[in-house]
């Protein structure tokens, strides 16, 4: 039902994206950017506005619960998730956490970070974690969907895919392509000749981004560069002033019947963070049942610790 539901939503509308860019934070900080506020207009849904702020439609319908993505009210405020915690990784590269369905790009020597709506595996194909490398750069690729691709393309679509898609606006890959050297090279990061999958479960694998972002990327990728992969739900950070922060994604489903709201699982690290005595476990249980994608300070507050 939600499939068949985002699909209506992401039908006729244009192709275009604009790259969100934030500078580093303070040393000892992973918090960047700001949440913005949208005042629904005429005519506005939820893909014209994910669309507006380069984001995801699911980071945008759980930053906004309980909202019609059809039709939110004329007038009302939306959050725009336009703010985060950096991943719990190295920041080098590229990373894309799945759980995020986002993209961070850190280029060397600059002190920011460009920061993307990506596309990923539908469940059934899920994409892997991995620590990789970019194997190649290819320009006005061809696509050689594999023989389980098109086997399931004809079982659900009546359709028969070629062996080979040429280069072309009928190639789903888009204009730009990089490979991944992980396995046997079959991941890839690439555009679309489509407006939809960006911000979804919905590929066989590979990572899915918006035309102009794939061609910006491209051109800052080079042979050798590094790639990472992983599936954060939860990041927590001890910010410089004292804060203590959380961000809490929807855990991927792995079956289609499964539950969006089922329980987040935490690392040790992650409850030894909201075990700490300055942290308040209400405001902690409340994000991490919410799992809403923006970051939630749970510090206690002077009059809790009165209390």
């Amino acid at each position: 039902m939600m499939r068949k539901l985002l699909l209506l939503i992401v039908s006729f509308i244009p192709l275009c994206s604009l790259a969100n860019v934030y500078p580093m934070p303070e040393k000892g900080s992973r918090l960047v950017g700001d949440t913005q506020i949208h005042v629904v207009q005429q005519g506005d849904f939820f893909q014209t506005i994910s669309k507006q702020y380069n984001i995801g439609i699911l980071e945008l319908m759980a930053s906004n619960p309980g909202v019609d993505p059809f039709l939110p009210a004329v007038g009302s405020e939306l959050l725009i998730p336009t703010q985060m915690l950096l991943p719990d990784v190295p920041h080098k590269g590229i990373v894309i956490n799945l759980a995020e369905l986002r993209l961070y790009y850190f280029p060397k020597n600059k002190a920011e970070v460009h920061v993307f709506p990506v596309g990923i595996g539908r469940v059934g194909r899920e994409t892997p974690e991995m620590v990789t490398k970019i194997k190649a750069r290819i320009p006005n690729p061809s696509w050689t969907p594999p023989a389980s691709i098109r086997k399931e393309h004809l079982e659900q679509l009546g359709e028969v895919l070629p062996r080979v898609v040429p280069a072309g606006p009928d190639n789903p890959l888009g204009k730009y392509a990089m490979q991944l050297s992980y396995g046997d090279g079959s991941y890839l990061i690439h555009g679309t000749n489509k407006d939809f999958g960006i911000g979804m479960r919905v590929s066989a694998g590979c990572i899915r981004l918006n035309p102009d972002d794939i061609e910006w990327l491209f051109h800052q990728m080079k042979y050798g560069d590094d790639v990472q992969i992983i599936n954060q739900t939860v990041k927590v950070s001890a910010e410089p002033d004292g804060r203590k922060l959380i961000e809490v994604h929807s855990p991927l489903s792995k079956h289609e019947n499964q539950r969006s709201d089922e329980v987040t699982a935490l690392s040790s690290e992650i409850v030894n963070f909201i075990s700490n005595a300055k942290v308040d476990s209400f405001k902690a249980n409340d994000a991490i049942l919410s799992q809403s994608g923006l970051p939630k300070d749970i510090s206690v507050t002077r009059l809790t610790a009165e209390l």
